[in-house]
Formats: structure tokens, C-alpha cells, sequence
């Protein structure tokens, strides 16, 4: 498995300090994860609890509510299944950046799916239907914009990163990436009114 940065990953830690030492929290995953591959189940118990907090606030940015939940346990099984892969000589939050980042990944190829995939009758489409629903439309607008602007808001607006990260991965400068995100969240914002007019 392939372990990315905080800023890869698009996350902001708290507490950030320097190389000589780990930020706060980053202490403390580690020192949970090392406790747990060492026998500790209470630390283990802790160590989810905290690592449930910090997947339901990824996901939360990334996917539809109806799903997070499920993308949630998918992430805290895989952690639970892969722990014997963590390397305690190295910081624990990239590991389970990495982690999230693939469910994630999974997740959106399975919204993807089922949006195109045929529904048999009788099947109970339940809260999935509204995931499935805002995800085409979200890339049906997404799709409406100049490649540029789209990147970019996907960087942005549905991976979270920086507007400075986004300029480096796309090659646009950081003050063509604001104009980007603007006029084209200014296009989408128009296309949902004029889709809402036609609609009412």
C-alpha cells in the first residue's frame, strides 16, 4: 500500500510541528496503535473510537450522507484487517490516510455503478437512491464546465485540497485556480437555478 502525505491526502492536521516531533494528535495515534499491537485492548478500543471521529469527518467532505456510515466500517474493518502491516517506526496518521483514501476511491466506483448499472423490479433502493441521484448530478454539472474549471473545483471543493496544491497538480497558477473555482462555481450555481425554474 501506497502511504501519502497530509497534504496528498488533502487533510489538515491540528497541532503541526516541526520533523523533530509529531503533532499532538499524531502522538497519540501511534502511541495508541503501538499499545494495541502490543496487547492492549483497551488502548485498541480507544484507538478505534478516535480513528471512527476522524473517518466520519473525511467522509462527511467526500460522500453522500447516506453512505458515509457504511464507508465509515468499511475503512474501520480494513484498519482492523491491515494492522499487522502498520510500521511503528513510522507515523500512524498516512497509514490510515491511506486507507481511507482507497475506501473512498471504492466507494465513488460503486456510486458510479450503480448509476449506470439497471435496477431489477422489487429492489428496494432505500437511502441509497438519494446518494446515487446526487452523485450523477453532481457529475452531469461537473461534467457542463471548462476541463479547467472542473479540475479545479474537484481538487478544492471535493478532495480538499489547498488552492496552492491544486496550482501545482493542475499546472494553472493560484490566482487562475480562485478564477476557476469562482466562475465556475458561478456557472453551476446558474445551471441549478435555471434546472430549478424549469423544474418548478
Amino acid at each position: 500500500m501506497i502511504v501519502r502525505t497530509w497534504s496528498e491526502q488533502g487533510l489538515s492536521p491540528p497541532d503541526r510541528d516541526s520533523r523533530k516531533g509529531a503533532s499532538a494528535p499524531e502522538r497519540e495515534f501511534s502511541a495508541l496503535m503501538a499499545a494495541s499491537m502490543a496487547g492492549d485492548t483497551a488502548a485498541y478500543k480507544r484507538l478505534l473510537g478516535e480513528v471512527r471521529v476522524w473517518l466520519q469527518r473525511y467522509y462527511a467532505r467526500r460522500l453522500p450522507p447516506a453512505i458515509v456510515e457504511d464507508a465509515v466500517q468499511d475503512a474501520l474493518i480494513a484498519v482492523h484487517e491491515k494492522r499487522h502491516s502498520y510500521d511503528l517506526d513510522r507515523p500512524f496518521s498516512p497509514w490510515l490516510a491511506a486507507i481511507a483514501r482507497y475506501k473512498w476511491i471504492d466507494r465513488l466506483r460503486a456510486l458510479k455503478r450503480m448509476a449506470t448499472e439497471p435496477l431489477g423490479e422489487g429492489i428496494a433502493t432505500g437511502d441509497h437512491e438519494s446518494a446515487v441521484i446526487s452523485a450523477t448530478i453532481l457529475e452531469e454539472l461537473l461534467g457542463s464546465l471548462k476541463p479547467a474549471q472542473s479540475e479545479v473545483i474537484r481538487l478544492v471543493k471535493l478532495y480538499g485540497f489547498s488552492v496552492e496544491e491544486a496550482a501545482e497538480r493542475s499546472g494553472q497558477s493560484v490566482s487562475l485556480v480562485k478564477v476557476n473555482i469562482h466562475r465556475g462555481l458561478a456557472r453551476l450555481t446558474l445551471a441549478v437555478q435555471r434546472q430549478a425554474h424549469v423544474d418548478g
